[in-house]
């Protein structure tokens, strides 16, 4: 920060200069000024200068290197002259080869030159006064220059004194926080009564940039001056405050280092002395002798004793020792080897997956044939991957915890839900702050065991986005050929999975990726039909809510008919969740009426359900009460079980639009426009007109348009709605259909058949049509529903049309006119007969 007053040659030891510079000086002061001339100008050789800036009254050291300054100095001293030093400065109105100089230089003395091992000179100058540039005139190749002199003007004031004191003020503080302004410039300053002196003589203390010094130089104002150096001494004092305010951090951080170390050493000799050891010493010896214990693969403890040996090389403190730790921590806590025994006698395994759940027969058989084949100790022996897929609420969660219990296996879950990242099962490698394994071997460390029941919840909503495909990684890890070395980032040693049953969940196969989905073994849990409902409430719902609204002591029941009230009115599902919660919803009432110790039933019937729970919440789709043109009942399938759905068709003039509302998918447009070919197909056979179809619109509609409704189920009902429309003949009422129809008439199979025709029963249908093949899944309709419906199995539109229609069409010719009548005679008709 302070500007040297005096300089020492590289290589010298400096005694010549520090002897003789009082006498340099006396040198300086008797070199005489320049004498202006009669035209007021002063004449005088030039010197060149970069840096350092000399201002007027200050002495300070130079280099002189141009032979053309070293002229000009030998002429004046040859005079005993001052000269004039001007400053370079790059304009940018000249061309870039041109130099330029500032406006305003300085006359220097020039003492004794002084050269130096380089070859180049220096010497000790004092500058006189500032002078103004006029003119550069070139003779005998030295450069003299025609300046006026800069005096300073100003009138003294209060203000200017007021501002001298600030100056000085800041000056003071700036001395104070800077070691290396001498304090000697302080007391100096105070002595001077002039500010244009003030300002330069501060100015060539403190280390400015070289802008700023120029800056100050060309400023010929000693007010302005003045102004502007108080602001460029408050910067400096708010840099040297923070400078002083960080040092001030570290040295208070540096000295607790050092107290803790103090204390540690301390520590340490003391325990040396009470015979107890260096903890971390103590540490690494329990370290080791826990990885001797632990039953570990060779090469899991290669690893494990080669991060020990990096252990022992560091000091305690060190940033890295946590990070090894750690990792040494996460593989001694791993289960490698350890097992529990599998209890593998079937009938036990059968006992409890009875006592536990009712229904679900399709998981069970195949859990009771893991066991059978395990019992008979097969040579490979491959853990199975199962797939429970279903609509929620249906026991896939509480089935694996009672596989788990009936084996005998410990039991953990892992939610896959809203997982996007891929280091959640990988886990992030150590270079990472904070690194973890993935939640595969976080959840197999709970597990305790490397044979656990591993369930992995909500496989179908794992997510993706630019960290990775975690349902990629999965792949390894339910693959049996691969995950007996599956492999995680963090710990970077193969772990042996292929020990474990894993059993994932999901409500949708449509989301699973193909590649996941063709490593597992898709068990399907379909909706609990209305029966079934009411067995598990009497088995397991009414029990435990019972118990958990402290009603257990008390002999309550359900009527069936209260609980075919509450499935049929107030649930919407194919699980029992909001079942469970209604009945619950029943027993606190009754609990608070209890606790008020007034009167309540025993006994929960049918007609004060509503009187606990409410309004009816839904209602029951109806067959239709009489037959009607244009209207078919279709059976549909969806996740909270089987609903009839009608059809509705309805012939207006027009020119020819098919319009489809109701909130219909694609797949059902696609049948519709299907089956409106199929009829087109059959206008001769129909005795349509020519351009019947031409110059009418059909309008499509499916009730409860609010609610999405897909898939190519409804293809023949909408064909036969279709048909009853145009040739005006009446569709019996208690025929419900399913199937899908081509441009031939032809009848595809579908799903859903067994929640199909229970919802039929349900509605009061009586005959249901359906296709062919899938007279195979009549298996899995109770016997009493088969008994109530008869089924009809179709194979072409004909023959749905033979039972769907009231009779055949084509007994006559139709068009538009005598549609409309017939039209008119059933609407009478069925008027009459509802009367």
């Amino acid at each position: 920060m302070y500007q040297e007053n005096f300089f020492i040659p590289p290589g010298d030891n400096g005694d010549s200069i520090k002897v003789n510079i009082h006498q340099r000086t006396e040198e300086l002061y008797r070199i005489q000024n320049q004498i202006p001339d009669n035209d007021g100008l002063i004449t005088a050789p030039v010197i060149f200068l970069d840096d350092p800036i000399v201002f007027p009254r200050m002495i300070s050291p130079i280099y002189i290197k141009e032979e053309e300054s070293l002229k000009a100095i030998f002429s004046a001293q040859s005079d005993n002259r001052t000269v004039i030093a001007l400053l370079e400065s790059f304009d940018e109105n000249e061309d870039q080869n041109g130099q330029s100089y500032l406006p305003i230089g300085v006359e220097l003395a020039v003492g004794r030159l002084i050269e130096l091992q380089d070859g180049k000179y220096t010497a000790l100058v004092q500058s006189r006064r500032r002078v103004e540039l006029k003119e550069l005139v070139a003779a005998d190749k030295i450069t003299y220059v025609k300046a006026i002199e800069v005096i300073d003007q100003y009138r003294p004031s209060k203000r200017v004194e007021a501002l001298m004191r600030s100056v000085r003020d800041l000056f003071k503080s700036c001395v104070e926080m800077d070691e290396s302004l001498p304090e000697e410039s302080y007391m100096y300053s105070l002595n001077i009564s002039d500010p244009g002196w003030l300002s330069d003589m501060i100015s060539t203390i403190l280390s400015l940039p070289k802008e700023q010094r120029q800056e100050l130089l060309v400023n010929t104002d000693p007010i302005s001056r003045l102004k502007r150096l108080n602001s460029l001494l408050a910067d400096e004092l708010s840099v040297l405050e923070l400078e002083d305010e960080i040092q001030a951090q570290v040295q208070t951080e540096v000295d607790r280092s050092q107290r803790e170390f103090y204390l540690r050493e301390q520590l340490r000799v003391i325990q040396n002395e009470l015979g107890e050891g260096d903890i971390w010493t103590r540490e690494l010896i329990e370290l080791n002798e826990k990885l001797e214990k632990t039953p570990l693969p060779n090469p899991v403890r290669n690893q494990a004793n080669r991060e020990i040996e990096r252990l022992k090389q560091m000091p305690p403190m060190a940033p890295e020792v946590g990070i090894i730790r750690t990792y040494i921590d996460w593989i001694l806590d791993l289960p490698w080897s350890f097992s529990t025994a599998d209890n593998l006698d079937v009938n036990h395994a059968k006992q409890v997956l009875e006592a536990n759940h009712y229904a679900l027969d399709k998981a069970k058989d195949r859990i009771l044939e893991y066991i059978a084949v395990r019992s008979l100790k097969p040579k490979k022996n491959r853990q199975p991957i199962l797939c429970f897929v279903g609509p929620p609420g249906t026991g896939k969660t509480s089935l694996g915890r009672s596989i788990a219990d009936a084996l005998g296996r410990n039991f953990v879950r892992l939610s896959l839900g809203g997982v996007r990242d891929e280091a959640e099962i990988r886990g992030h490698r150590r270079t990472y702050i904070g690194a973890m394994p993935g939640r595969i071997l976080q959840t197999m460390r709970r597990a305790g065991s490397i044979n656990p029941l591993f369930m992995l919840d909500e496989v179908d909503k794992l997510g993706a986005d630019f960290r990775g495909d975690p349902s990629a990684a999965l792949l390894e890890v339910l693959d049996p050929e691969q995950n007996n070395e599956f492999s995680d980032h963090y710990l970077e040693v193969s772990y042996d999975l292929s020990k474990v049953l894993f059993i994932t969940t999901a409500n949708t196969l449509m989301t699973i990726p193909p590649a996941l989905m063709d490593r597992m073994e898709i068990i399907e849990f379909p909706g609990y039909i209305e029966e079934e409902k009411l067995e598990i409430a009497n088995r397991f719902l009414i029990p435990r809510q019972l118990e958990e609204n402290g009603l257990d002591e008390d002999s309550i029941r359900f009527e069936n008919s209260a609980l075919k009230k509450i499935i049929r009115e107030y649930t919407y599902e194919a699980g029992v969740r909001n079942f469970e919660r209604e009945i619950g919803s029943i027993l606190r009432k009754i609990a608070r009426a209890k606790s008020e110790e007034k009167p309540y039933p025993r006994i929960i019937k049918a007609a004060s359900v509503s009187k606990y729970l409410g309004p009816i919440q839904f209602f029951t789709t109806e067959a239709e009460g009489t037959d009607e043109i244009g209207v078919a009942t279709a059976i549909a399938w969806t996740e909270n079980g089987g609903e009839i759905m009608p059809v509705e068709v309805l012939i207006l003039d027009g020119k020819g639009n098919l319009q489809l509302t109701g909130q219909i998918g694609e797949v059902m447009q696609e049948s519709a426009q299907a089956a409106l070919s199929y009829l087109k197909s059959k206008a001769k056979l129909f005795k349509l007109e020519d351009d019947y179809f031409e110059s009418v619109d059909i309008h499509i509609h499916i009730p409860e348009g609010a609610i999405p409704k897909d898939g190519p189920s409804a293809g023949i009902t909408m064909a036969t709605a279709l048909t009853s429309a145009i040739t005006q003949i009446p569709v019996h009422h208690e025929i419900g259909m399913t199937g899908e129809i081509t441009l031939r008439g032809r009848i595809l199979p579908v799903g859903g058949i067994r929640e199909k025709v229970l919802a039929a029963a349900r509605a009061g249908i009586k005959k249901v049509l359906l296709p062919i093949k899938n007279e195979k899944d009549l298996q899995d309709v109770p016997a009493a529903i088969r008994r109530e419906i008869q089924i009809v199995f179709v194979n072409h539109m004909d023959d749905v049309l033979a039972q769907a229609l009231q009779y055949l069409p084509g007994s006559r010719k139709i068009s538009r006119k005598n549609a409309e009548d017939m039209q008119e005679t059933v609407d009478n008709n069925n008027l009459i007969g509802s009367k």
